[in-house]
């Protein structure tokens, strides 16, 4: 009975204490760019536009489908004295209470390649006069009319072939912004790691500090040790706790920075791991660049621009010259006493309109404008030149900038690997007294640099890859192109 007592009073202090411990949640570099794509705010916000551009998308295909409207006004009355002209051309005042009423139906249909518009209508009108106790109706049971602008500009054949450019270069704009969230969230990442890396450097040089002093104390006492080298020593360890709080502190601040990026409301804290496994191949500049101009919105984006400036001279050409509009109806029409009237014997109706108008003198107006979206679409051409130019270099650049820093991870690795054994044989030789404190301090500033290089190096390399998949769309290790399936 008494080694069950014990053993259970163990048991209930070890729950105790696991239960009074914090969980540490571990993330890898991929899980923290997955949260940053799935999860966090920005990540809402890129779904939000690209659910915008596709209703807009939906709300332009729409416009060019048969329209079919209901319009009518139920009821107009009015009851009121209106002065009515009489036979002898006097003036007589006399009470008036009518109410009129309309309703029709009508079926259109845009005409891209010409700028038109075709349309089907059915009107009825019923006008009600109380005070004569009257009742008359008019309508049109079928209108087929047409609406045709000539040598004007064609806003709707334009923009159909400049909204789909619009519509493709958001899906890539998403894409887009899906990969610099991955960027950012590896800045973020490498931030929080290096800052919990110098919190475990701080940590370890503080209790090796220690120690070290403990041990120069006790050789102090004896008359093996200076007083200068303990003072220095104390110093190092007073330096040590200093830059432990620092490091606390800076850890404290990127750990907030990458939790309110991934929007992680809990407070348990967050241990990075060091990523371990790098890309293997290296990158082709021609490969990059051919990925980047096919993927990325760029292309897409530069047509669309050269279209749209295209589009601004033929609108100035258009609207400045002669200008003519064709308005046409053919259909049936009839007024009654009674609602079946109107479709017993209908009559034809027919209508005809050509408008016009032509500037005789506009003292050079008409020619400014158009020389003006003329320019315009030169300088979008230069500006666009010069832009895929500079776009091309990023991607060039950035290629050189990944593979060198690739081959910098495996130095910087190896100096990580020798600087700490260095420090561990310097640290041995120093208690027994046959190097001097300024050795043993430059060994661990060489490891405390060599270990923050490292880290500095991976942040550098991780980025670049990161930012090339961005200025590419292209998935190097799967040699794919990237994309976000719904």
């Amino acid at each position: 009975m008494k080694y069950r007592y014990l053993i259970f009073l163990l048991f209930i202090l070890l729950c105790s204490q696991s239960m009074g411990q914090t969980a540490i949640r571990q993330l890898s570099l991929q899980e923290v760019i997955a949260m940053a794509q799935e999860q966090s705010t920005e990540a809402k916000q890129v779904e939000t536009s690209r659910e915008n551009s596709y209703w807009q998308w939906r709300s332009f295909k729409s416009s060019y489908l048969p329209q079919l409207s209901l319009a009518g006004t139920l009821p107009d009355f009015s009851r009121t004295i209106t002065p009515v002209t009489q036979p002898d051309g006097t003036i007589a005042f006399q009470p008036v209470s009518i109410n009129s009423s309309d309703v029709g139906v009508s079926l259109s249909q845009v005409i891209s390649p010409t700028g038109g518009r075709v349309f089907v209508t059915s009107l009825m009108q019923r006008f009600d006069d109380f005070d004569r106790d009257q009742t008359r109706y008019n309508g049109n049971p079928a209108i087929i009319g047409l609406e045709q602008p000539l040598f004007a500009y064609n806003a709707l054949a334009w923009t159909k072939r400049i909204e789909p450019l619009k519509y493709e270069e958001s899906q890539k704009q998403f894409t887009e912004n899906k990969e610099q969230l991955a960027v950012k969230a590896t800045d973020l990442y490498f931030d929080l790691l290096l800052a919990q890396v110098n919190k475990s450097i701080a940590a370890k040089n503080l209790a090796n500090n220690d120690t070290l002093y403990q041990v120069a104390d006790e050789k102090y006492k004896l008359g093996r040790f200076s007083k200068n080298d303990l003072l220095q020593l104390r110093l190092a360890v007073l330096n040590a706790d200093l830059a432990l709080a620092q490091a606390k502190l800076d850890e404290q601040t990127a750990q907030l920075a990458l939790k309110n990026f991934l929007g992680i409301k809990e407070n348990e804290p967050l241990a990075l791991l060091v990523p371990q496994n790098v890309p293997e191949t290296g990158i082709v500049a021609e490969l990059a660049l051919a990925e980047a101009r096919k993927n990325r919105k760029e292309s897409i984006s530069f047509k669309r621009r050269l279209l749209e400036a295209e589009s601004q001279v033929a609108k100035a050409k258009g609207d400045n010259g002669l200008n003519a509009s064709l308005f046409a109806t053919f259909g049936l029409t009839d007024r009654g006493e009674s609602f079946t009237d109107i479709y017993n014997q209908p009559d034809n109706q027919q209508r005809a309109r050509i408008g016009f108008t032509m500037p005789l003198l506009d003292w050079g107006r008409q020619r400014s404008i158009t020389k003006a979206a003329q320019l315009n679409q030169q300088l979008v051409e230069y500006t666009i030149n010069q832009e895929q130019t500079n776009f091309e270099q990023a991607v060039i650049t950035q290629v050189n900038q990944y593979n060198t820093l690739k081959n910098r991870i495996a130095t910087t690795a190896e100096a990580d690997v020798i600087a700490a054994e260095r420090y561990e044989i310097t640290r041995s030789t120093f208690l027994i007294g046959r190097i001097s404190i300024t050795d043993l301090n430059i060994a661990l500033a060489e490891k405390d640099q060599a270990r923050r290089a490292y880290i500095a190096s991976l942040s550098a390399f991780w980025e670049a890859y990161y930012q090339l998949r961005a200025l590419t769309l292209f998935d190097f290790q799967q040699q794919q192109a990237i994309s976000y399936k719904d």
